[in-house]
């Protein structure tokens, strides 16, 4: 067999996997990916990019095209939850409640605040092959699909891995110091030892892919999602969730919708494509729906998550290391998360800049904020039991009793009307746990020995799940803020793209400066380091976003990792700079070498 040598070997051409792939090429890693399907998705599955992972593919410079895909803004501004679509009722159809989602078509201020990339909506299905085509021209060559991986050895000088190229047969060998598992732990987990624990076998979800014409049955077009809590049918979960897939219109007049339906685990009707589709005609109450349907697709609904991340030289991202309940929307976005925090960490090591300790914060950090995110996905699948409850709803009772416990929400004259309804308003509340979790899909923080901690109190949040607050605390994502350097205005996140430290100094920080450049320059570690202010800074605080959140004095400094995160600060000056940052980046780098050099 011949052997290809390089540093990280990727497996799986999903999300996880060609962001891994794009985001190694960005910070100068050779990586080769190999997945052992034909093609990317054929299956819609995740839809909703948030905020944080926009800006993780503005660095590699793939934003731009999925926004372009994506749904548009006044399109994605809402969610709604209606008695069904049609039906012999004359409340089929009516509208029971709305709430904002994910920003409200980047209208919220906490999320223009929040980032410069606003939330976007473009299913896998669309846009994994945006990402194989951009992942293809950052690195060409090295995305290869239908190639499996089919035995894998590693000791402590690296990882062999046998791969099959499925269309000739061929077999070759690559030799590499590290192995992404993206592969949805179908292969190299399991090889490797690693096991997926946790609650399965929740529910039985079919989705149904269609290209069907709803213009003339659907209004409002700032819904993105609409949940049918049919009478006729007992509630919410029996009702059906409908979602638009464009391409070309969005909104009502989406040419293509994709429909879930959930069973009871185990249901065979559920496996009947034929059954599911005149199912799902019937809970739209459009029997006769000229409707071209291209997959029926089943899957089981799960909250299982790694006992490991790494396994030596391997480490499982994605849908490897966690498999989420579709509510909340953070499974796909999380797996983006993953493979962030854990390449610029293998940039770092296979620079020479970090020791391999560094590695082990990938799991520190990521597997407390993915039981954090499965945790909220639960509760918001139970909190929709609650709604169902507050509009009166319920499978065990005939439609007709349904029908008269729904109705009285919108009968003013009814002795129950008031109370009903401000049960229902509370209800409906509760839900924006799944649609306005800002705390948890951006501001989550990383805790491990990657993080300097300065001894402050630790942040209490208001909510840790709705809301975002804006911190420079150590373990905090830097704050958004527009800076302006000879004419142009940019994020200042963005000085950290392409792999870089990046050390942020009050007005009157010059000492920090300086110090970060010496270590610069002595360690060949990629850091840039400015003056931020009001007045007489490298860059000018344009809107004075920064000296709102800085939480530093005139003469303190931040230093920000490469996945912008806080790493390091101090609040005002030290007597020595350049040894207070060359320690802070020997504990972030999980190395003692960095003052031998300088």
């Amino acid at each position: 067999m011949t052997t290809t040598t390089v540093p990280v070997l990727i497996v799986g051409g999903g999300g996880a996997g060609l962001s891994a792939s794009m985001l190694l090429s960005t910070y100068g890693v050779e990586s080769l990916l190999v997945s052992a399907l034909p093609t990317t998705s054929i299956l819609p599955k995740a839809h909703v990019l948030g905020q944080r992972t926009m800006e993780i593919y503005t660095e590699v410079g793939v934003a731009e095209e999925i926004y372009r895909r994506g749904t548009p803004q006044e399109n994605l501004v809402a969610t709604g939850f209606y008695a069904g679509v049609r039906g012999s009722n004359p409340n089929a159809g009516r509208e029971i409640g709305k709430l904002e989602v994910w920003g409200a078509g980047y209208r919220d201020p906490e999320y223009i605040d929040a980032s410069p990339c606003p939330t976007t909506n473009l299913p896998q299905i669309r846009l994994e092959p945006v990402l194989k085509a951009h992942a293809e021209k950052l690195n060409p060559g090295g995305i290869r699909f239908n190639h499996e991986l089919i035995a894998l050895e590693q000791d402590e000088t690296g990882v062999r891995s046998t791969i099959r190229d499925k269309a000739t047969g061929e077999e070759y060998e690559v030799a590499s110091q590290y192995v992404i598992a993206a592969d949805g732990g179908r292969t190299v987990g399991k090889s490797v030892g690693i096991i997926l624990e946790g609650e399965r076998n929740i529910l039985d979800m079919v989705s149904v892919h269609m290209t069907a014409d709803l213009s003339g049955v659907l209004e409002d077009d700032s819904v993105l999602l609409r949940w049918l809590a049919n009478p006729d049918f007992g509630g919410t979960f029996t009702g059906g969730v409908l979602c638009p897939m464009g391409p070309d219109h969005w909104g009502t007049r989406s040419e293509e919708w994709v429909f879930h339906i959930g069973y009871p685990y185990g249901d065979p009707d559920a496996g009947d494509r034929d059954k599911v589709v005149a199912h799902m005609k019937t809970l739209l109450g459009l029997p006769d729906l000229d409707a071209q349907i291209h997959a029926v697709s089943l899957w089981t609904m799960e909250g299982i998550v790694a006992d490991r991340f790494r396994a030596g030289r391997v480490f499982v991202v994605g849908d490897a290391a966690h498999k989420h309940p579709p509510t909340s929307g953070l499974g796909l976005n999380s797996a983006i998360h993953d493979a962030q925090n854990l390449c610029w960490k293998l940039a770092q090591v296979l620079a020479g800049h970090a020791g391999d300790g560094l590695l082990d914060t990938y799991e520190a950090e990521r597997k407390p904020v993915i039981l954090r995110n499965i945790a909220n996905s639960v509760k918001c699948a139970q909190d929709r039991f609650r709604l169902d409850a507050a509009l009166g709803l319920s499978p065990e009772k005939t439609p007709e009793e349904n029908w008269t416990a729904l109705e009285i929400i919108w009968d003013e004259s009814h002795p129950e009307y008031a109370e009903r309804r401000d049960l229902v308003n509370n209800a409906l509340a509760a839900q924006s746990g799944e649609f306005h979790h800002h705390g948890l899909e951006f501001g989550f923080t990383c805790e491990s020995d990657a993080v300097v901690d300065d001894g402050s109190p630790a942040v209490e949040p208001i909510d840790p799940v709705r809301l975002y607050e804006p911190s420079t605390k150590p373990g905090h994502p830097l704050p958004h803020a527009f800076v302006s350097r000879r004419g142009e205005t940019f994020p200042l996140h963005n000085l950290t793209h392409g792999g870089k430290f990046v050390l942020i100094a009050g007005e009157d920080g010059q000492g920090w400066v300086e110090a970060a450049r010496k270590i610069a320059e002595s360690t060949g570690i990629v850091l840039e380091a400015v003056t931020v202010g009001a007045d007489d800074a490298d860059l000018a605080d344009v809107r004075f976003a920064w000296l709102r959140k800085r939480q530093i004095a005139r003469t303190g400094a931040v230093l920000v990792r490469p996945d912008r995160f806080v790493g390091f600060r101090s609040a005002g000056a030290v007597d020595d700079p350049q040894a207070a940052l060359t320690d802070a980046l020997e504990r972030i780098l999980a190395t003692d070498d960095l003052g031998a050099q300088q």
